[in-house]
């Protein structure tokens, strides 16, 4: 087989590894947001932190690399609980609604 042949096999082989990639990172996106749409997830408010859920799928030579992820800062409350006081001095007894835990599972 000649080698341009092979090249184009893992070129093609790639590219099938990135669309697979891609669609189960935004299945996972879809899961964890859907999970976060109220009981026994967070419950929904504004849609903002639900909202603000994304995949990135990147190759990193010949592996494909997904992550998928949120830069909301509330991020680890709804999903590992919160007690005790935050910055402002408030108290918390926030309760775990794990989310994406679930979604990865």
């Amino acid at each position: 087989m000649p080698a341009t042949a092979l090249e184009r096999g893992a070129a093609q082989t790639v590219a099938a590894m990135h669309a697979v990639m891609r669609h189960r990172a935004q299945a996972l996106v879809e899961q964890v947001q859907h999970n976060a749409s109220g009981r026994p997830g967070p419950r929904v408010i504004t849609g903002k932190y639900r909202a603000s859920w994304r995949a990135d799928v990147q190759d990193e030579g010949p592996v494909v690399v997904a992550e998928v992820g949120t830069s909301a800062p509330q991020a680890r409350r709804p999903e590992f609980g919160f007690v005790g006081a935050d910055s402002l001095g408030r108290h918390y007894a926030q309760p775990p609604f794990p989310h994406l835990g679930p979604a990865v599972d």
